[in-house]
């Protein structure tokens, strides 16, 4: 179900892995039957339900204020990249963007302590987010961090190290919520002597 003919960096091909994953998180399955030469067949089964007009509506998940808490943004993809960086400053974090994680650690080595927390995908050229994070672990432990990712097989097969994760595609109450939480976490921890 992961199959892409896109190279990493170049776009997301994360159509056929998100189908997986929300008939998987529903309850349901997809089968696929290929032929060369004669096509694909995907089927995709999913549970019954009640009619949507019968559930309780669910109240939204209120927005998390920033408070000028400061994120470094790390995506390789622009349109995500830029969603991510303009959301997050209309909810009153400070954002700075690197597009690889080369850029993530110049910005780190710059000056580290401005940053409250750094957002990273996972899969991206070059070095990939599980290893930028590792890296921020080693050299500025205190600095937490945020995997993002649909790639949901990378981390099946290695797990997150203990990284909090947000899956992709995500909503802005969970990111701004996610954030908050990494950076509260933290600040425990350091007042804890941890």
């Amino acid at each position: 179900p992961f199959f892409t003919t896109k190279g990493v960096g170049q776009g997301t091909g994360l159509g056929l892995s998100q189908v997986f994953g929300f008939a998987k998180q529903s309850g349901g399955e997809i089968r696929v039957q290929s032929t060369v030469g004669q096509g694909t067949m995907f089927v995709l089964y999913l549970p019954r339900a009640e009619a949507a007009a019968h559930l309780p509506q669910a109240e939204p998940e209120p927005l998390v204020d920033g408070h000028g808490m400061c994120v470094l943004v790390v995506e390789d993809n622009a349109e995500v990249g830029t969603f991510a960086t303009q959301t997050l400053a209309e909810l009153g974090y400070v954002t700075v963007w690197a597009t690889n994680a080369e850029e993530a650690l110049s910005e780190l080595a710059k000056d580290a302590d401005r940053f409250d927390v750094v957002f990273t995908d996972v899969v991206m050229p070059g070095m990939n987010g599980i290893d930028l994070a590792h890296r921020i672990r080693r050299d500025h432990h205190d600095l937490p961090v945020l995997l993002a990712s649909g790639y949901s097989h990378v981390l099946a097969q290695n797990g997150t190290y203990g990284f909090e994760l947000l899956h992709k595609p995500y909503s802005v109450e969970q990111l701004s919520r996610l954030l908050r939480k990494v950076a509260t976490w933290q600040r425990r921890k350091r007042i804890m002597g941890r």
